[in-house]
């Protein structure tokens, strides 16, 4: 199972907390019903969340039209640059910050908090004429990805004998998308450790639009971009070969997503925010729609939401945070 590192709140923590909240202008609503807030939410970060975090952005502007919130698209490694250097708000990511981007959120006297919003399993697909792959295996994954393959593992037939005498074309997240470092790690062995003979963007309609239009072509990104396009995709099964997670052979899906059997490519997805953004009414209010709608939304465009409870420990970790107790200490 996924390990989500939640904290359990007492009581009283909360309710302090959720007072404070109150008086700092969590209640944004006007006369008439609708809210009063005016200001800019700024986001970017991870290809893999921006479908859930754009959703959620729809709903809001709805919500507050005069707040201005924009989500960019630069994958989670450059989004985590901007936002330890404060120059965005909230920072969407495929994998947990690292000790060195954590340093320099320190050193620009930024703490900050990490959000749990929804899962995703890491899909591996070929085009649909692809008649050969019926399953991969994860030390096959690593074979043909691992840095010794490249310029040696070149086609279909070097990975198992049967299938055919054909170049491979890999297409894969860039070295900036969590995607990629979540992979590498569970794949191969490393993190950001890979061949580099491959056909890389950190926008994953990119890999899509290649996979779909290459019949010797095999990828991998998130599991929403596979959901939005399995007409022109076809999804292979990935085995472990550890049946204790689930024996054989295991398409991604919210079932197997969510109980760890699609193992090991099952991942929590995450947004960020930071102290000093949450100084401002219209950001704290951003993430708390954020965390009440995230499981709808992740499921309308793809992915797997959380159990409630799990989004209700989110919001209680994050009006702590905005009340202070945990704003001065970074928190995961």
């Amino acid at each position: 199972m996924l390990n989500l590192k939640l904290n359990n709140l007492n009581a009283a923590m909360l309710l302090g907390a959720t007072m404070l909240f109150s008086a700092c202008g969590g209640n944004t609503e006007n006369a008439e019903g609708g809210s009063d807030l005016t200001g800019s939410v700024q986001i970017d970060g991870s290809s893999t969340v921006y479908p859930i975090t754009e959703a959620v952005a729809e709903e809001y502007r709805a919500e507050a039209p005069d707040v201005k919130v924009t989500v960019g698209v630069s994958g989670s490694g450059s989004g985590f640059k901007k936002f330890t250097r404060g120059d965005i708000d909230v920072t969407n990511a495929s994998r947990a910050i690292n000790a060195d981007e954590a340093a320099v959120a320190q050193e620009n006297n930024l703490s900050f908090l990490e959000l749990s919003v929804a899962y995703d399993g890491l899909t591996v697909v070929v085009h649909p004429e692809n008649d050969w792959v019926q399953d991969i295996t994860v030390a096959e994954l690593k074979k043909i990805w691992e840095p010794a393959a490249q310029g040696t593992i070149k086609k279909w037939n070097q990975i198992r004998p049967e299938w055919p005498d054909r170049e491979i074309h890999l297409y894969g997240p860039g070295v900036e998308s969590g995607t990629y470092d979540y992979f590498t790690e569970a794949v191969v062995g490393k993190s950001h450790s890979s061949r580099g003979d491959y056909t890389a963007s950190e926008d994953d309609n990119v890999l899509v639009q290649g996979v779909s239009t290459d019949p010797n072509a095999l990828g991998f990104f998130g599991y929403a971009y596979y959901e939005e396009n399995q007409n022109k995709l076809k999804a292979i099964p990935v085995d472990d070969q550890d049946d204790s997670n689930g024996a054989g052979a295991i398409l991604p899906s919210l079932e197997t997503v969510k109980d760890g059997s699609y193992a090991p490519l099952s991942r929590p997805l995450f947004i960020y925010v930071h102290s000093k953004a949450v100084e401002r009414p219209e950001v704290v209010d951003f993430v708390n729609f954020y965390l009440d709608n995230a499981g709808e939304l992740a499921e309308e465009v793809g992915y797997i939401p959380l159990p409630d409870n799990l989004y209700e420990e989110q919001r209680q970790k994050f009006e702590q945070f905005v009340s202070g107790s945990g704003a001065t200490a970074n928190q995961q």
